[in-house]
């Protein structure tokens, strides 16, 4: 975590307590309200325009919210030439990014920024581009991907960006094909200070050297990766990048050298830096936690922390090491290759935490400290964060009830001895509710998400929760919400309805949904009570055609109809702003919600997950 401030997304995250030093000493959590702060005619101003899905990754002391906006929409050229600039009220198609060389390079991530006072309006996402990204509606489309994380109260962020999209003069045999495309990197850290100057912190691996035998070495651009997930307030950031590349990934660009292979070396390399069919990248690389200094200068001193054990010089593992949160103190949470309580057998990535530590030479250097846990039936551990007292959140999975189910744990740094203490979150007891925590602040509030269902064999649907450690309060953020948060609009009678959101489609046709918003997860929590994160909100569905585009009469798109003749709707993620309120919590119990009509359940996913600040690793350990 930060001085006094927030974190990474979904793991990232600022403090939340802020807000209950300024209640009374006695109040409990599930008695304090929130309101949700960005809504605006029952909807939530919570993505970039032209986008459809929007993320809250952190805030700082200031007010001002960083997010990521997905999901650009699908719109062909002479549906904008006629006139389909706005498909707000409803979920349009959306552009479906591929990875190839053979086609220009599409970008789906677009980084923005909202504040309490905006200038475009309170806590209006306003595209705020780095790494020369572009907007959603930009001509020609955005090719650089890119991310914030986290802000801290200097209104410095932190996040990742890929390269822009280069050409090559294609030389095959499609007589249709102009180009090849590629990147110089896929991934890399970056900070963009207030005045809007960017850092980049560059790997320190990003060049492989090819050596045959028989002519000189050849350096070959491979971008290597980094990744800036935290920053604190002394403007220290944890994060992650490339030391070395793997034996395959080498074997990999060994092969762009083969006697046959036509493809041009950039071409060929970026073949293999895009995502394969089974979700993984063909070329990895040794990677290490890292953290990197920035000095009022704008100058920036990087530091390899260590791993979590003695690798081989000559191995041919791949170990991975990262941070994913950081301190006031400079103590940096996340996970490293680690032999489970030093049993060399039985080799793991383990959460666990670096501190320095004055060596017998005098000098002061990071060590890791793995997170210990009561028995080895606790599998894909993982810190994301801690406070500057010393409390360091994580999650671990274990089987409940015969099921693997996630769940989220405490420790005091200070005091590691003790042992990991596992909140009971809404029961007196253990339960099988999976939870995840995204961030803790310097009073030990913590915010993150947990099942709401006892679901078995099915997806559960999840919420976002507010925790107090010292007291070890648990609570779902949506039963602390006032009722308009709820999109609900008093019914004249002393109670509350759903409102009903009157909506107009391409036939002239006026149809009606009921205004439903959910907190689904919380990231990110100031000093002063401010939770960001990312609700679901409702919307009625477009039609498409077999093609995937709009169908449209009159020039604007035609809402899908149930048997009933009434919109069908899914939910869709949107960035939320909550803040604690003098209102009164809403009690009011809506008939439906077991049995909400016409929804399509799921839809829209737990998308937010692949927003991690983390390299989902493709190897898998045995485990005793």
């Amino acid at each position: 975590m930060k001085l006094t401030l927030d974190k990474t997304l979904s793991l990232v995250a600022i403090s939340v307590i802020g807000v209950l030093g300024t209640l009374p000493a006695h109040a409990a959590l599930k008695d304090e309200a929130y309101e949700i702060v960005n809504i605006e005619d029952f909807d939530l101003k919570g993505t970039l325009k032209d986008t459809q899905r929007g993320y809250g990754m952190g805030i700082n002391a200031n007010g001002e919210m960083v997010g990521v906006s997905k999901g650009r929409k699908k719109l062909r050229d002479e549906d904008v030439d006629d006139g389909i600039i706005d498909v707000e009220d409803g979920i349009a198609p959306e552009e479906q990014i591929s990875y190839s060389v053979d086609q220009s390079i599409l970008a789906n991530n677009f980084t923005f920024v909202a504040q309490a006072n905006g200038a475009s309006g309170e806590w209006t996402p306003e595209f705020d581009a780095i790494g020369g990204e572009t907007p959603p509606d930009a001509s020609p489309a955005n090719s650089v991907d890119a991310i914030y994380y986290a802000i801290d109260d200097a209104g410095t962020k932190v996040g990742t960006v890929s390269a822009p999209e280069q050409k090559l003069e294609y030389t095959g045999t499609n007589e249709n094909q102009e180009f090849w495309y590629y990147r110089d990197f896929e991934l890399r850290g970056v900070a963009k200070k207030a005045d809007g100057t960017e850092i980049t912190l560059v790997p320190p691996y990003t060049t492989y050297t090819y050596k045959p035998d028989t002519t000189d070495a050849k350096e070959v651009n491979v971008g290597g990766w980094s990744v800036a997930a935290d920053i604190n307030q002394n403007q220290l950031i944890a994060g992650y990048a490339s030391t070395a590349i793997s034996k395959y990934g080498a074997e990999r660009i060994d092969a762009c050298f083969a006697e046959g292979v036509t493809l041009p070396l950039d071409i060929c390399v970026q073949a293999n830096q895009f995502p394969s069919g089974t979700g993984g990248r063909n070329i990895q690389y040794q990677t290490r936690a890292y953290v990197w200094q920035l000095d009022a200068s704008g100058g920036v001193t990087g530091t390899e922390l260590p791993l979590g054990l003695e690798a081989p010089a000559d191995s041919e593992i791949v170990y991975t090491a990262q941070g994913l949160g950081v301190n006031g103190n400079g103590v940096v949470a996340g996970r490293s290759d680690n032999y489970r309580d030093g049993d060399t057998d039985d080799r793991r990535i383990d959460a666990g935490y670096w501190v320095k530590e004055t060596n017998n030479e005098g000098v002061e250097k990071y060590v890791f400290k793995p997170v210990p846990f009561p028995d080895r039936q606790y599998y894909n551990t993982i810190a994301y964060d801690v406070n500057d007292d010393g409390l360091l959140i994580g999650a671990y999975d274990r089987y409940l009830e015969g099921y693997l189910r996630t769940k989220f744990f405490t420790l005091d740094i200070n005091n590691p001895a003790a042992g990991i203490k596992t909140p009971n979150d809404f029961y007196g007891r253990l339960s099988d509710l999976s939870s995840t925590p995204r961030d803790i602040n310097n009073q030990g509030m913590v915010v993150g998400w947990i099942d709401i269902t006892h679901d078995k064999e099915t997806a559960r649907p999840k919420s976002g929760f507010l925790y107090n450690s010292a007291t070890e309060e648990f609570i779902d953020l949506n039963k602390v919400l006032t009722c308009e948060s709820k999109g609900l609009e008093a019914d004249g009678n002393g109670g509350w309805q759903r409102h009903d959101v009157l909506v107009t489609d391409g036939t002239g046709t006026e149809f009606s949904y009921k205004a439903d918003i959910r907190v689904v997860d919380a990231t990110s929590i100031a000093e002063d009570g401010t939770i960001v994160g990312t609700a679901f909100v409702r919307k009625p569905r477009y039609q498409v055609d077999e093609n995937g585009d709009l169908v449209l009469e009159n020039g604007q798109p035609v809402f899908e109809l149930n048997a009933n003749g009434q919109p069908l709707t899914s939910l869709l993620p949107r960035a939320v702003v909550l803040k604690p309120s003098n209102g009164a919590i809403c009690t009011y119990v809506d008939p439906d919600d077991d049995n909400a009509p016409y929804e399509r359940k799921g839809a829209a996913g737990w998308a937010w997950l692949t927003l991690l600040p983390l390299l989902w690793l493709r190897r898998r350990f045995g485990v005793k």
